[in-house]
């Protein structure tokens, strides 16, 4: 398996592509200094092989070299972010409650 997570600018969204297939895309729309996930869907195809946890994180973790702030609104990004505290810090505190999402860990 040869996955690699792109940003496809022109149509807002990281895509994961495995093998040159696409498997995933996770949508978003820039704000100023932010950046709003609205929705991730892999291909049942490509189920179990990791890809959308690889797809998001990679994702998460441009936005975080980028200096954006995130705006969880899609469940799965939400859940990821909840499920690693790693990253709990990109959501804004005040944002944070709003989405459910647990205070940094000390």
């Amino acid at each position: 398996m040869s996955a690699a997570v792109t940003d496809n600018r022109a149509q807002s969204r990281y895509e994961v592509h495995d093998d040159g297939q696409l498997a995933g895309f996770a949508e978003y729309r820039l704000r100023p200094r932010a950046i709003a996930f609205t929705h991730t869907e892999t291909d049942p195809a490509f189920a179990g092989r990791g890809l959308a946890g690889r797809l998001v994180r990679e994702a998460l973790d441009d936005a975080r070299r980028r200096g954006l702030t995130v705006l969880p609104f899609c469940r799965y990004v939400r859940s990821f972010i909840a499920t690693h505290g790693e990253y709990v810090d990109l959501v804004r505190a005040e944002d944070r409650v709003r989405f459910g999402l647990p205070a940094l860990r000390g």
